[in-house]
């Protein structure tokens, strides 16, 4: 059943229930309006349940899953709405729970679900079914409903069920870049799961976010960089302006006070520009070689790119 629905502003402000609410007042409460038939019946008869249903109160949105408004379905329905059919045991898993967790960027309206494997149930349009024989409790969140993954897990999840390997690279840039992952975690992971696939990648890409790389364009510019060569730059190398406050340079070859910037879209807003021209100045002041690229040149004109770096680091003294 699909369920092509978009929340209203006002169904995203939920007033919490008072004190005396019953107790499948409070479960719909934590359950975003979403209910189980199993969990329905421990409330209400099936008559009542049906009654509902018939009066327009209640809808039916899959086998045995009810929304109990009707109203738009929004997203944190949607998750519990695929949980809740899918049975005991299954949680939200992949980019599904980590968006959960707050990663931005990668809309979708398809659920990702971890299920034990013996698993096999009938699920909603738009969930994506994916079974294992590995979870161990540590990859369990504590805390949150629905029940998912850890933030850890759910990057390293993600990245193997992606359709792409940029897809897949991007969604482990994003979880370091939004510091909703660290090395260490992701690498706890890894080591657990021997066999995964695109583990080489997830490691790679873990591994260069971790020592600052945090954007994809700039784990896009440290590949040009290797492939070519050329000596490793120190990324997210903090400095001080003249004001005193920290400034992040995206990449800098320190030995020969080469400063290479990756311009992504919000380089276009006006303010930010200004801002990263008055930082440009300081580091000119200063005596530092500035280079900059936007993120698009990185994979449309990877020669050009390079060849302006190679001349700007023998300018300044690397014999190359």
């Amino acid at each position: 059943m699909s369920l092509l629905f978009e929340p209203s502003p006002a169904a995203l402000i939920r007033a919490l229930p008072g004190d005396h609410a019953d107790e499948l007042t409070w479960l719909l409460f934590r359950q975003e309006d979403v209910i189980g038939l199993s969990q329905a019946l421990r409330h209400m008869s099936r008559k009542a349940i049906r009654h509902r249903v018939a009066s327009g109160r209640w809808r039916q949105v899959h086998q045995a899953v009810f929304v109990t408004h009707s109203g738009p379905v929004g997203p944190a329905q949607l998750r519990w709405i695929a949980v809740l059919a899918a049975g005991p045991g299954a949680m939200l898993g992949g980019l599904t729970a980590v968006q959960a967790g707050g990663l931005r960027g990668f809309p979708t309206r398809v659920i990702h679900l971890l299920l034990p494997a013996d698993r096999r149930r009938e699920l909603p349009h738009g969930v994506s079914a994916h079974r294992t024989t590995h979870l161990p409790e540590r990859d369990v969140l504590a805390v949150g409903q629905p029940c998912r993954t850890t933030a850890a897990r759910s990057i390293v999840d993600a990245a193997q069920w992606a359709r792409t390997d940029e897809e897949a690279r991007s969604i482990v840039a994003a979880g370091f870049q939004q510091r909703l992952v660290c090395g260490a975690d992701v690498q706890e992971v890894l080591d657990r799961m021997p066999r995964l696939r695109r583990r080489r990648l997830v490691l790679d890409v873990a591994r260069d976010a971790a020592g600052g790389a945090h954007s994809l364009a700039e784990l896009d510019f440290l590949k040009l960089v290797r492939r070519a060569g050329l000596p490793e730059p120190t990324r997210q190398k903090v400095r001080r302006d003249s004001g005193g406050r920290r400034r992040y340079l995206d990449a800098y070859f320190e030995e020969w006070k080469v400063h290479v910037e990756i311009d992504g879209g919000q380089h276009l807003d006006p303010r930010t520009a200004w801002a990263d021209m008055r930082r440009q100045n300081a580091l000119w002041v200063e005596g530092d070689r500035v280079l900059r690229f936007p993120a698009w040149a990185l994979r449309a004109h990877p020669a050009e790119v390079l060849a302006q770096l190679h001349a700007a680091l023998r300018a300044a003294g690397w014999p190359g």
